[in-house]
């Protein structure tokens, strides 16, 4: 419903469930950051893939011990975070940012509020 709702009910993700240290391998190999993060995103929407008309959208990997650490410390259930998670991934592929400026910031996540409350609303 996400991805209807965004125009991309015709493609695909691939999610990875992970751990606090597998996302760090991740983070510092492919973004060459340090530590764990709760979410990262990679995108396959380049001209070459959006030329040979490939479904796959990209990959977006979670990590469960730093999801379980945000949903404690914001109040929400896991399912709410994990879906927050996958939403703030999925419109990172899509082109938003929010490290960028304030206005794309708030532009980001009001989508993300929207997106997540229709979710809401089908649980």
């Amino acid at each position: 419903m996400v991805l209807e709702d965004l125009g991309c009910q015709d493609k695909e993700l691939s999610i990875l469930f992970t751990d606090d240290k597998h996302i760090s391998e991740i983070n510092k190999n492919y973004l060459r950051r340090e530590g764990p993060t709760d979410v990262i995103s990679f995108s396959f929407l380049g001209k070459e893939e959006e030329q040979m008309n490939i479904p796959m959208l990209g990959d977006i990997i979670i990590s469960v011990d730093t999801a379980k650490k945000e949903s404690e410390e914001t109040g929400e259930d896991l399912e709410t975070t994990i879906c927050r998670l996958i939403i703030h991934g999925i419109l990172h592929i899509l082109g938003y940012d929010h490290e960028g400026s304030k206005e794309e910031a708030q532009k980001m996540r009001k989508e993300e509020e929207k997106l997540l409350s229709i979710i809401k609303e089908v649980r």
